[in-house]
């Protein structure tokens, strides 16, 4: 089961007291100085990023949501040149800075998104049926009433880890062709009436299915596993790549690419005239996670974990997407689309 949610948060607070999750260990690994250049991948709020410019590095910062960027623009006035920010996907972020000393990426929704209902992130708070961090392209309203029941079960079912994907997915057909589901709470209510609620679950009977579809409108996974690739183009010999997951999806593409990257991988003796791939990151400990305390001031970053590794001299290698292991989904075309 995953850890992570589609209602959970990665932060404590609204804008005015943002604390990042494992904060302390991402400073840790990271170890930014004085004069290095770190690129914050997913600004969101900016609690990395302050806590770069407090260390003395600069900070490249990098987020596809408008709101994010427009919410960081007196940070950047105020930073005498020391931080520019780029609206942009991460997965592009060796399009917006080389040479870097470090990356630091925090994978999933942030905490202004869930907070703002008209997102549609979450359905704590009803909201239109949306989801796109960078407020462009198919929408999750746009995949839960166009989407045939069988791309739905196998996007649920993967992404979700919901284990009645199926029925959820036929319940969504029939009732969208008398009317489409339109609202956040108007569909949390749908599955919770379908599947019921167990009082040992922790969670709402919906939240699975939040996170699949948020995951699959924003292509999160294939993001992350394109961040990767580029990090690894960005970094200079030395510079450490530092990611924070909140899911077992997220975690295991981190820890695969990780495992090919810092391992050198020779031809086998079928074929011995393959060439010997020279390791491009060595490995920087385990997987670290938050600390009791940090828990208990903020429950949602129990399912936490961060992974770091080194950048080596050895050439950036091809981008090599089989080694996640990831199924093929049903692609994200243009709302009008038929599917």
């Amino acid at each position: 089961m995953m850890a992570g949610s589609g209602e959970d948060d990665h932060a404590v607070g609204g804008p005015a007291r943002h604390i990042p999750v494992l904060l302390n260990e991402v400073l840790a690994a990271l170890a930014p100085e004085l004069g290095e250049t770190i690129v914050d991948g997913t600004f969101g709020a900016g609690g990395y990023t302050r806590a770069i410019l407090a260390a003395g590095a600069n900070v490249i910062a990098i987020d596809r949501d408008p709101d994010a960027i427009a919410a960081g623009r007196e940070l950047e006035e105020k930073s005498a040149g020391r931080l520019r920010l780029v609206q942009a996907p991460f997965s592009s972020l060796d399009q917006h800075a080389a040479q870097v000393d470090g990356v630091v990426l925090d994978i999933g929704v942030s905490s202004m998104q869930l907070d703002q209902a008209d997102r549609g992130f979450s359905f704590r708070a009803d909201g239109p049926l949306d989801m796109r961090m960078a407020q462009a392209g198919l929408s999750a309203a746009d995949v839960v009433n166009r989407f045939k029941s069988g791309d739905l079960a196998r996007i649920f079912g993967f992404l979700g880890e919901e284990r009645h994907a199926g029925r959820i997915a036929r319940m969504i057909e029939k009732r969208r062709a008398e009317r489409p589901f339109e609202r956040t709470r108007d569909l949390a209510e749908s599955i919770a009436d379908l599947v019921g609620r167990n009082p040992k679950d922790k969670i709402h009977p919906a939240t699975r299915v939040f996170q699949a579809l948020r995951i699959f409108v924003n292509d999160e996974l294939g993001e992350l596993a394109r961040a990767l690739f580029a990090a690894e183009r960005a970094l200079k010999p030395g510079g450490r790549l530092v990611v924070v997951t909140f899911h077992s999806l997220e975690d295991r593409i981190v820890k695969r690419f990780i495992a090919d990257r810092s391992g050198t991988v020779a031809g086998s003796r079928y074929l011995p005239e393959t060439h010997t791939k020279s390791a491009t990151f060595a490995k920087a400990g385990g997987a670290v996670g938050p600390t009791e305390d940090e828990i208990a001031g903020n429950p949602r970053a129990r399912s936490a974990k961060l992974r770091a590794a080194v950048r080596t001299e050895a050439p950036a290698r091809a981008a090599d997407f089989s080694i996640f292991g990831l199924p093929k989904l049903p692609e994200v075309r243009s709302a009008g689309e038929e599917r």
